[in-house]
């Protein structure tokens, strides 16, 4: 018999540029995708194998059916205990570090619901675009459980006082809203999802890979350290970027066209 959850990954590549851009669903339609513990051990498995590609240049996350992730699943939590408790919120957030720790752009493709664990996933993803009737929710704490682990994410996308009034209240907000404080980066209507998607990407692909790769680790650096120590970690990134001849390959090009306007 397969465990509820099981096979419930899709992973497909994207065309053009030797596959380069990996799509990853969460295909559980009938329990709004919820993550339950199988569930999170396979998302978390088929992230940490893409982090191994060389020619990855981009992941995007998505949910099937009606929305992207409706939260972590009920029927998983409602029988647990102190020690399974701390086990099963430990398998949420390996899948939102495997996330944070791919070397490439994430971006959530946000349609119908994030709730909870699944705004958590939007969350640790680098970029995010929402359809306008899309709802977002942190509603731990109408179920007894406080919203844990990458939640503490949001304060450094809203700000506290937003992030107080998400998380202690627990209620539902909108897609407009979501923007307007900073959780989203774009709105579009749900029929131009995939083409908001595929314009983020095209801009990806043209810009050299090392250097987005190189860009996303500084970010996560200028997220953890103090600022001199940000700064010097640019400074590193910076260099690093000449260990190849990325930078003066697409410098050439730049100044070819360049020259190439002006002629």
């Amino acid at each position: 018999m397969t465990e509820p959850g099981a096979g419930a990954i899709r992973l497909r590549r994207g065309a053009g540029a030797a596959g380069a851009v990996a799509h990853v669903t969460i295909d559980r339609p009938r329990k709004r995708n919820a993550l339950g513990r199988i569930l999170l051990q396979e998302l978390r498995a088929v992230l940490q194998s893409l982090a191994g590609e060389p020619n990855l240049r981009a992941v995007v996350l998505a949910g099937a059916g009606r929305g992207f992730v409706g939260g972590a699943d009920i029927d998983d939590m409602a029988g647990l205990d102190a020690d399974s408790a701390r086990a099963f919120i430990t398998h949420v957030h390996g899948c939102c570090r495997a996330l944070r720790e791919l070397p490439v752009p994430v971006i959530a493709r946000v349609h119908g619901f994030a709730f909870g664990a699944g705004l958590e996933l939007a969350a640790s993803c680098d970029l995010r675009v929402a359809a306008e009737d899309a709802l977002f929710g942190m509603p731990e704490v109408r179920l007894g459980i406080p919203s844990v682990v990458e939640a503490a994410l949001l304060p450094g996308l809203v700000g506290w006082g937003r992030a107080r009034e998400i998380l202690l209240l627990g209620e539902t907000f909108s897609a407009a809203e979501a923007a307007a404080w900073g959780l989203v980066e774009r709105v579009v209507p749900e029929a131009g999802l995939d083409a908001a998607v595929e314009r983020w990407l095209a801009a990806l692909l043209r810009n050299g890979p090392l250097a987005v790769r190189l860009q996303k680790r500084l970010i996560g650096d200028w997220q953890r350290l103090p600022l001199d120590a940000a700064i010097g970690a640019g400074v590193d990134a910076f260099a690093a970027a000449y260990a190849t001849d990325e930078p003066q390959r697409l410098m050439a090009d730049f100044r070819a066209a360049k020259r190439a306007r002006r002629s």
